[in-house]
């Protein structure tokens, strides 16, 4: 592969070397599916570029982008990127007081709004943002707001393209140290900070895994994840593109099932959560089918277990054992890959951490998740399971060009060429963040195996001191708790506390199936967080997942909420990361009174229970 001095260059060489393809991207329109070839992509960014340039926008100056993810994302994207502009990349799901705070910091001249909706958000700020000039709708408004188009501004790119005949050579010229994007940080622990991410940051990663990843022009991507996020912008696209793999863009995460039959991808990059959904859709259809189902259910399990570890080990599978995988595969594996269209090969996960259980299952289905590791600062990977040796519960070796140590205290440190160029307008922040030998200080925890597979620990800021000095991290405990079925969502409390505690999001779906096997009467699932034997359960369930924690490690009390985390409570970032601090204030009254009563010491090693 030619090496990439920057962005443009990635666009134009995929133009140049796949423009005979059928199609670039793809999205549905109304009742049927659109192509987007790779020559009406480059044109339309050469418009768009221009008329920007013709707005009286220059090199250096900020342009945001605030919509889902869709063809007219990237095609904005690129033409800030061969113009030279910096794009702010701002996500949707944001209210409008967050936005402006956003456009203030950045010092936004322009911006890009999906819809009506998207463009009340900024009607509603704009008086507060003074070095806002331009507002650009991709879809036409339904009203007579006298709004600039997508359509407008192509159109005044078009009529005056033969002014600035140097445009492709322009593009290329661009530096590879030239700030591409500010992408801001989730802010979970204070304000929102803009990493600069420069052409090479971004290059040096496609390079990476585009040689890491067996992707070519004959597959098919389904993009889920908003563009905004890095992951999806750098793995869902950029490297995409270079490798000539068509992107199709999810109509919604509610269609995304649907989706995947229709178009039969064969690779998706996704967080978690979404293989999370798939397989406690799976195990809730199994349990729901009667106690021989179950059985069978708990049979294939241990099956692809086994299977599992003899295919890790790289040893031969005995033939008994092959023999009941292919059972199991016929009875549910094979169902669970039709479900994904029936040609996927491989899955990416990031973002989070995944459940080790979830990665077995999938792939002992024959639908591996390659899980890697990266911070927004970092462009964002840092380490990538290969295709071809996983090792699953790790997040895998650093790629090539990286260099990844753990510090004395267990911090994760990276240096290399992803490495971001600093938060914008903030030295302070940045000499925080990056020491003298430009090693980047992730706050993240972590350790490697035996073969040089990172393996992560927590987070250090999130790191749970005691009263009486213990050291809890609370990630890999809330992980644990999550990989019950009976569990949607776990938080760990107890800094400067006598002991810890654990907040606790029941799956109440689950809870159902399970209070109807045993002939427990309610209404609606709420209900059942009233019901001693429904909560004795969930307990149970989340202390057999902690049976083999240390004695302080464990939480005293499990504090059941029937409520899920949400963004609109301000509980989780974009990102869906937890916002630990707004968590324990919404439930302080709950926190405080678990923390009057002394705890009663929980069983350690419940006994099993069917």
């Amino acid at each position: 592969m030619t090496r990439i001095a920057n962005l443009p260059q990635l666009l134009f060489d995929a133009v140049d070397r796949f423009g005979t393809k059928r199609a670039a991207m793809c999205y549905h329109d109304g009742d049927r599916w659109r192509d987007v070839t790779h020559q009406e992509l480059a044109r339309r960014v050469h418009h768009i570029a221009v008329g920007l340039r013709e707005l009286g926008l220059a090199a250096g100056d900020r342009v945001a982008i605030l919509s889902p993810s869709r063809p007219e994302w990237v095609m904005a994207d690129f033409a800030c990127l061969c113009l030279g502009c910096i794009d702010v990349a701002i996500y949707p799901s944001l209210p409008a007081n967050q936005i402006a705070y956003l456009l203030r910091d950045s010092g936004a001249r322009a911006v890009f709004v999906a819809d009506t909706d998207q463009l009340v958000k900024i009607d509603e700020v704009r008086a507060d943002l003074p070095a806002l000039e331009h507002v650009i709708i991709l879809d036409p408004p339904g009203d007579d707001r006298e709004v600039m188009t997508f359509t407008q501004l192509a159109a005044l790119g078009a009529a005056g393209e033969v002014h600035y005949p140097e445009y492709r050579d322009a593009a290329l010229a661009i530096g590879p140290d030239t700030v591409a994007t500010l992408i801001y940080t989730s802010g979970t622990t204070g304000p929102p900070k803009g990493v600069m991410l420069t052409h090479r940051n971004f290059t040096s990663n496609v390079e990476a895994v585009v040689n890491l990843l067996p992707l070519g022009s004959d597959d098919i991507a389904l993009s889920i994840l908003p563009l905004s996020h890095g992951f999806e912008r750098m793995a869902g696209c950029y490297t995409m593109l270079s490798a000539g793999t068509t992107i199709v863009y999810a109509e919604s995460m509610a269609r995304v099932p649907q989706n995947m039959r229709e178009i039969c991808p064969t690779v998706m990059v996704s967080v978690p959560r979404l293989y999370e959904k798939i397989h406690a859709r799976v195990v809730e259809q199994a349990l729901a089918g009667g106690a021989v189902r179950k059985r069978i259910f708990h049979w294939i399990r241990r099956v692809g277990d086994a299977w599992v570890d003899a295919r890790l080990r790289d040893a031969p599978v005995p033939p008994g054992l092959a023999l009941k995988h292919r059972i199991a595969d016929r009875l549910v594996f094979r169902k669970l890959r039709a479900r994904t269209g029936g040609r996927l090969r491989y899955f990416v996960s990031g973002g989070a951490p995944l459940g080790t259980g979830i990665a077995r299952f999938f792939y002992a289905a024959g639908l591996p998740i390659l899980e890697g590791y990266g911070l927004t600062e970092t462009s964002p990977v840092i380490t990538v399971n290969p295709y071809d040796a996983p090792r699953l519960g790790t997040v895998g070796p650093p790629i090539p060009g990286v260099e990844v140590r753990i510090a004395d205290d267990g911090e994760i440190l990276v240096r290399g060429p992803n490495v971001m160029a600093g938060y914008y307008g903030r030295p302070e922040a940045t000499a925080e963040a990056i020491d003298p030998d430009h090693w980047f200080h992730t706050g993240d925890m972590g350790e490697f195996d035996e073969a040089g597979y990172l393996m992560i620990t927590g987070r250090k800021k999130d790191l749970i001191v005691t009263a009486g000095g213990k050291k809890i991290a609370p990630q890999p405990i809330e992980h644990r708790v999550q990989s019950s079925l009976f569990v949607h969502n776990a938080v760990m409390i107890g800094d400067r506390r006598k002991f810890a505690v654990i907040l606790v999001v029941p799956n109440l779906e689950m809870c159902a199936t399970w209070a109807r096997q045993h002939r427990i009467p309610f209404t609606e699932p709420r209900e059942l967080l009233d019901n001693p034997q429904v909560v004795a359960k969930v307990e149970r369930e989340v202390m057999l997942h902690l049976r083999d924690l240390a004695r302080f490690e464990m939480p005293k009390k499990i504090l059941l909420i029937p409520d899920d985390f949400t963004e609109e409570r301000d509980e989780l970032t974009p990102t869906l990361k937890v916002k630990r601090s707004v968590v324990e204030d919404h439930y302080r009254e709950l926190i405080d009174a678990a923390y009057r009563d002394p705890p009663e010491e929980p069983d350690p090693e419940p006994p099993p229970e069917s």
